[in-house]
């Protein structure tokens, strides 16, 4: 039987001193507030809070603590979400004025986090996340530890009990998923190294959440990965491999998405899922072509980025990617000979647009690949499996001496193998090309 969800009321603070135009705070709200609404909770008002100059004890003035302790009551809303972060003290104040659970907009985008992890990866980071922020608050006990429910119970629940929890546990706790996240990291590490000395690419998708990645994960890959009209629909990164139609292939990545002013806890403690982007080949730049804010959140994905270190001369290159084009009549792909400088523009529902795609990816695999001639015998079965495996064969034929000519292209790091004859493959002549 589902859960009761929580009636709740939504708070946006409107600083003066980051005053933005009425669209854009309009766009920011909603996104708030279909946060708040992706959390199990029962949306029920969304109030505008102007503030000249934000209290230190509890960010609101008197009258409007006021007004919204009155519209909670009159919902008779259990949880007060206020799209700004709260340090202890005003969260603690808050809660004590308005006589309800008070989440700020990091506590929210947690606790929709450790609804949707699945992967014990996945879950160690959101716990990690949510232990260094809930250092130093009130807290409630962490239910999944009891094995009771899913999920972190920011908002409530059964079996939940209101207790102060010792910072030395908590210490100790988030120094022990550090290191479960260091051996997933290492773990990591070592499936990339294999990855590479297979000659195998890895693409990541990366992009504002909602912007369409999962759905054109599934395009690409004829996966089944869960694809939603909702935020962060995907938290766990998913890897699969994608054959291209020349018989190329490379590793796509999906990731989580991003929003605006994303937790630094998140960002620190995600960057073991993460690593798929910052270890990348080529990152594809997911947009929602058919957004209004696609200019501001494309600035969030890149800034982002930045913060993952990934920016200067040491970055991949990226590809902006349009998606929901079929809802933007008259938008166009652009291939420019910088590949950073290029867009794609397509669908990812209706599949407009996912040959360009492709052909783009297939163009970037052929950039550091060399065509050779190969003469081989007809019994070495190992370097021509490794040719096929490695390399493209463009042509094969089989000569009167009954040995076996190849033409192939095939990477610059996996030629450097049969140049030097590893692994017992049939070594090139040193004239070859």
């Amino acid at each position: 039987m589902a859960e009761e969800a929580d009636i709740a009321i939504s708070v946006h603070p409107e600083l003066a001193s980051a005053r933005k135009s009425d669209y854009v705070w309009a766009s920011r709200a909603e996104e708030f507030d279909r946060l708040v609404m992706a959390s199990h909770c029962e949306l029920v008002d969304s109030l505008r809070m102007p503030i000249r100059r934000p209290l230190a004890g509890t960010l609101f003035g008197s009258g409007q603590i006021e007004h919204i302790r009155a519209m909670r009551e009159a919902h008779e809303a259990a949880v007060v979400f206020v799209d700004h972060p709260l340090t202890p003290v005003q969260q603690r104040n808050l809660e004590q004025a308005l006589n309800a659970k008070v989440v700020d907009r990091t506590g929210l985008i947690l606790e929709i986090f450790a609804a949707r992890a699945r992967t014990r990866e996945g879950v160690l980071q959101v716990e990690l996340a949510s232990l260094n922020y809930q250092l130093g608050r009130l807290v409630r006990s962490w239910t999944h530890l009891e094995r009771q429910r899913g999920g972190f119970g920011f908002m409530g629940g059964p079996g939940e009990r209101q207790i102060e929890l010792d910072r030395r546990m908590i210490r100790g706790r988030i120094r022990s998923l550090e290191q479960d996240l260091k051996k997933v990291s290492r773990m990591r590490a070592t499936q990339r190294a294999g990855r590479r000395r297979k000659a195998i690419p890895t693409v990541a998708l990366v992009g504002y959440t909602n912007a369409g990645k999962s759905t054109l994960f599934n395009r690409l890959t004829e996966a089944q990965v869960y694809a939603a009209d909702q935020l962060f629909a995907t938290l766990d990164p998913t890897l699969r491999v994608v054959e291209l139609d020349n018989g190329q292939r490379l590793m796509l990545a999906d990731t989580v998405g991003f929003v605006q002013e994303l937790p630094h806890e998140l960002v620190e403690a995600f960057k073991a899922t993460l690593e798929e982007v910052t270890e990348a080949d080529l990152i594809l730049h997911v947009q929602d072509a058919a957004d209004p804010m696609r200019t501001e959140q494309a600035e969030v994905v890149r800034e982002t980025l930045r913060q993952l270190g990934l920016d200067g001369d040491d970055a991949p290159p990226v590809v902006n990617v349009l998606n929901k084009a079929d809802l933007v009549p008259g938008l166009q792909t652009h291939r420019a000979e910088i590949l950073t400088n290029s867009r794609i523009a397509l669908s990812a529902l209706s599949g407009q647009g996912i040959d360009a795609l492709k052909q783009l990816l297939a163009d970037w695999l052929a950039t550091d690949m060399q065509e050779i001639e190969l003469l081989l015998a007809l019994e070495d079965g190992r370097t021509l499996a490794y040719c096929h495996e490695h390399g493209t064969v463009l042509d094969s034929s089989v000569d009167e001496q009954g040995r076996l000519h190849l033409r192939l292209r095939m990477h610059a790091a996996d030629l450097g193998r049969l140049q030097h004859g590893d692994d017992g493959l049939t070594r090139l002549p040193e004239n070859t090309d």
